[in-house]
């Protein structure tokens, strides 16, 4: 293992949907210029491996696509939660990109990474009154409220610290999206949001509030969404409302047209100029300030899960192949029945066998894969997990008593571990 290069690699090419810095060489499966081989070999499985260079180009093809539409009024803030890991954050905001954070543990990750809090925004549904000060005393760009219980809340804390506090309204636009039921959150029977008339009541009381400023509006209809139209129906309801608060004497600053652009884990997907140029020039020709808030689309393809088959078995007409990581690493394909490609790290020859890809969890839902095609493998061999770098680590636990995967930055032809691997020892402390 080589120590870290000093600086970021140049963003030179630009990357479309489905270009992936994982790919096949002689000798097996690598990332950029290093061996996925060589990483089990020196961190062990299962370990998560991404990309530096695919990151810095996705956030690239973000900024410059938004720039584009919206000019220097635009602000791309990557979604934390997507992938916190502190060594990621600080990549994506050294490449210029601000963040949409959801609590306050994200708030002080980006914070930590080196985000400008004025390119900060806080979304949420439960934010908490610690929170809420933290955000306000951090001088954050806005917090974007989702109740009129929450815009009280907010108001109570920024006249305690003496501070104005700018905000923006979450509306629930009633826009549905292909998306999986889990993901999908831009219906009036979901929890996040307002409806329309509710958020220009909020709107209202803010404006008239000695604490509180209104800024902007918001909507985020789901994840993963691949068809560009939901998301231009979703930013001209925006458009509209802005508009109408305008002319009561209430001027908001920005669109926020959310997030939500999916990859192709399975099908086509939208690049993201695309998606930008969808929905910033309805938002630029109405005079506001275009925010949108990526986080799969940039971090998903930019990660891989490395892992290591330990038994195959055969049960009655299954055939199975049981690895060291499972649901307590990736749990997409358990949550929303997600499929993600997988790659043998060395490909042996043979017809592939339809198999079901499961982990040592002690759990019938504990599975990577079904009735998928594989090439022959057998113990010891590896297999790549692709398209891992969203919602991957995050979302791990020590369900069973298993550790937490390290994870792995790799760098030109150099790597580094960005998170070591959790020992017994942390189960006791919880670190």
């Amino acid at each position: 293992m080589r120590e870290t290069l000093n600086q970021p690699l140049p963003p030179t090419t630009t990357l479309s949907p489905t270009d992936s810095p994982f790919v096949s060489r002689h000798g097996g499966f690598a990332c950029e210029g290093v061996s996925l081989r060589d990483i089990a070999a020196a961190v062990d499985t299962p370990v998560y491996v991404y990309s530096r260079a695919d990151l810095t180009t996705r956030a690239a093809a973000f900024v410059a696509a938004a720039n584009e539409t919206g000019g220097d009024r635009a602000l791309v803030c990557y979604a934390v939660k997507a992938n916190g890991n502190p060594a990621l954050l600080e990549v994506l905001a050294a490449a210029g990109l601000g963040a949409d954070v959801t609590s306050g543990g994200e708030l002080f990750l980006a914070l930590h990474a080196g985000f400008d809090p004025q390119r900060i925004i806080f979304s949420g549904v439960g934010k908490k009154a610690a929170e809420i000060g933290e955000a306000l005393q951090a001088g954050i760009r806005a917090l974007h409220v989702e109740s009129e219980m929450e815009l009280a809340a907010v108001a109570t804390v920024a006249e305690r610290l003496g501070t104005v506090a700018p905000v923006g309204v979450r509306v629930n636009p009633n826009i549905s999206a292909a998306t999986h039921p889990y993901i999908s959150t831009g219906l009036h029977g979901h929890k996040f949001g307002v409806p329309c008339e509710r958020a220009v009541a909020m709107l209202r009381s803010a404006a008239a509030h000695p604490w509180l400023r209104p800024v902007g509006i918001a909507a985020h209809i789901g994840s993963q969404i691949t068809d560009l139209d939901p998301f231009a129906q979703a930013v001209r309801f925006l458009v509209e409302l802005a508009d109408e608060m305008g002319r009561e004497g209430i001027p908001l600053e920005y669109i926020d047209a959310g997030g939500g652009l999916g990859i192709d884990y399975q099908g086509p997907a939208p690049a993201a100029a695309e998606w930008v140029r969808t929905v910033g020039p309805l938002v630029a020709a109405a005079g506001y300030g275009l925010v949108v808030e990526p986080g799969r689309s940039i971090v998903g393809r930019a990660g891989a899960l490395l892992t290591r088959v330990i038994y195959t078995k055969a049960q009655g007409d299954k055939q199975f192949v049981i690895a060291d990581a499972g649901m307590t690493d990736l749990i997409r394909p358990t949550l929303y029945q997600a499929h993600h490609p997988i790659a043998p790290v060395v490909e042996r020859p043979g017809e592939a066998i339809v198999v079901d890809l499961v982990g040592p969890i002690c759990e019938s839902s504990d599975f990577l894969a079904r009735e998928r095609p594989l090439p022959p493998v057998e113990p010891g061999d590896l297999l790549a997990v692709l398209h891992a770098g969203a919602y991957g680590y995050a979302m791990s636990s020590n369900y069973n008593g298993h550790l937490r995967p390290a994870e792995v930055l790799v760098e030109g032809d150099a790597f580094r571990v960005i998170r070591r691997r959790q020992t017994y020892d942390d189960l006791l402390t919880g670190t």
